[in-house]
C-alpha cells in the first residue's frame, strides 16, 4: 500500500475527480444529448419519408377537434374546407428562404365541421433588408378548399415575445398556443403548411432534405471518451508506480555495487601481523 500512496497526493485526487467527472457527464449530459438528437431527426426523416408517398385525409380524421394533436402524422397530406380569418393573421419574424431573409404568413383556417387550425400559408420576401415590411396579398374571401401537410408545432424561443409593429402581429417561432394566445383565436396544437398551387398561398415552403446528420456517430465518440478516460487515468496512474519501482531497484543495485571503505594503517598492521603468525 505504501506504494500506492502518492495517489493521495493533492494533485493525483486532482486529476481524479476531473477525469470521473468528465467520464460522468459523458455518460449522463454529452452522449444522451446527441443520440436524443439522432432519435428526433431519424423520427423527422421517417415520417417525411413516408409522407412523401402518402394519398391526402381529411384533417378531421387526424384532428377531429379543438384540442387535437397529431405528432405522429407529420408532414401527413391533408385536405380541408373552410374559411381563414384574415382579422387574426400572424407574421414570423427572421426567416431564412434559400438564404434571404423572409417572413412567413400564418392565417387560422376554421374547418367547416371541424377545428380552427393555424395555416402557414408560405413566405414573403422583405423590403430593403427587412427594413420595410413586404407586401402580403391577402387570402381569399369565402370558402375555399385546401391542401396542405402537417407540421408539429415549434417551440416558444426564450426571451423572444410576440410584439406588434406596423399593424402586423409577429412572432419568432410556428406555436400554436403563442399564437392562439396572441390572436385570442382557438387553435389546434399542430398546424398546417400549404403545398404549390392552394387558396391563398404565397411563397411555397420547400420540403427539408433527409439527413441524418453526425448525431450518432457523435453520441457514441461521447460514449468512448467516458470510457477512454478512467482507462487512461489507470494507465498514467500503473506508469508512474513502475516508475517508482525502477527508480527504487536502481536505487538498492547502486547500494550493494558500493566498493569497500580503504583500510587504516592500524587494520593493514593487524592484517599483516596476523597472516605471519
Amino acid at each position: 500500500m505504501r506504494r500506492l500512496a502518492f495517489l493521495l497526493r493533492p494533485s493525483w485526487l486532482a486529476l481524479a475527480v476531473v477525469v470521473l467527472a468528465f467520464a460522468y457527464l459523458c455518460f449522463t449530459v454529452l452522449a444522451p444529448w446527441q443520440l436524443g438528437k439522432n432519435t428526433t431527426t431519424t423520427r423527422a426523416n421517417s415520417q417525411l419519408e413516408r409522407a412523401l408517398t402518402a394519398e391526402p385525409v381529411p384533417l378531421t380524421t387526424v384532428l377531429p377537434h379543438q384540442d387535437s394533436s397529431a405528432p405522429d402524422e407529420q408532414w401527413q397530406p391533408v385536405t380541408a374546407t373552410g374559411r381563414y380569418l384574415p382579422d387574426a393573421q400572424v407574421l414570423v419574424r427572421l426567416r431564412l428562404i434559400d438564404g434571404a431573409p423572409a417572413f412567413e404568413v400564418l392565417t387560422p383556417f376554421a374547418v367547416a365541421g371541424g377545428p380552427t387550425v393555424l395555416v402557414n400559408r408560405g413566405y414573403v420576401r422583405t423590403d430593403d433588408g427587412g427594413s420595410r415590411m413586404p407586401e402580403i396579398t391577402p387570402p381569399p374571401d369565402g370558402q375555399v378548399s385546401i391542401t396542405a401537410r402537417l407540421r408539429d408545432s415549434q417551440a416558444v424561443i426564450p426571451g423572444k415575445n410576440p410584439f406588434r409593429e406596423n399593424g402586423f402581429r409577429q412572432v419568432y417561432s410556428i406555436n400554436t398556443e403563442q399564437v392562439a394566445a396572441v390572436t385570442e383565436v382557438p387553435l389546434t396544437g399542430s398546424y398546417l403548411q400549404l403545398v404549390d398551387d392552394q387558396p391563398g398561398g404565397l411563397g411555397v415552403i420547400a420540403l427539408p432534405r433527409r439527413d441524418a446528420g453526425p448525431f450518432l456517430s457523435y453520441g457514441i465518440q461521447w460514449i468512448a471518451f467516458g470510457i477512454l478516460a478512467p482507462i487512461g487515468l489507470g494507465y498514467f496512474a500503473f506508469a508512474e508506480l513502475r516508475a517508482r519501482r525502477s527508480e527504487s531497484s536502481a536505487a538498492a543495485d547502486a547500494d550493494s555495487d558500493e566498493p569497500a571503505p580503504p583500510m587504516t594503517v592500524e587494520q593493514k598492521l593487524a592484517d599483516r601481523y596476523g597472516r605471519r603468525r
